[in-house]
């Protein structure tokens, strides 16, 4: 009698793998939706949604050693307020790492004055500035070259009242 409840349970253990294989090699074979079925599946489960994250090399989007954003800066950051600006989430924006200043800044308050610049474009293209929170000054990221500044924005459900 307990040999047959032993074999009744591995019976079933096995069903259960044997349909988690196939439901991950269906999954596998059918690239187009891969993606789409995946954060369903995390969804029915209750997972958290990853925040929404842009990245802006700080000497890329602005002029050298300046708070003023080039051409290239002002089309990223309008392309950035487009995603944000269509929901209730709050942007935090944030500088890591730090650039030399050059002219009128030190580099503490260089870092400072992009971020407020930032801030000021994504205003200026539709992102509510209630809905904006500048976080401040981190340490350089591993695998950053020292003497660049990353500005991240990043996009998080908005709290209840």
């Amino acid at each position: 009698m307990i040999r047959s409840n032993r074999a009744r349970w591995a019976l079933s253990f096995a069903d259960l793998c044997l349909l988690l294989l196939g439901f991950f090699v269906l999954l596998q074979a059918n690239q187009a939706t891969r993606d789409k079925a995946l954060a369903g599946l995390g969804t029915y489960f209750g997972a958290i949604e990853a925040p929404r994250q842009v990245d802006l090399t700080a000497g890329d989007i602005f002029e050298p050693g300046e708070a003023l954003l080039n051409a290239r800066g002002r089309a990223a950051v309008t392309k950035t307020a487009a995603a944000f600006a269509s929901n209730n989430e709050i942007v935090q924006i944030q500088s890591i790492g730090i650039e030399r200043g050059r002219y009128r800044f030190d580099a503490w308050d260089l870092a400072a004055a992009r971020l407020g610049a930032i801030a000021r474009a994504l205003t200026a293209a539709g992102v509510p500035q209630a809905r904006l929170r500048i976080v401040g000054l981190a340490e350089e990221a591993d695998g950053q070259t020292p003497g660049h500044q990353i500005i991240r924005m990043v996009a998080k459900p908005a709290l209840p009242h």
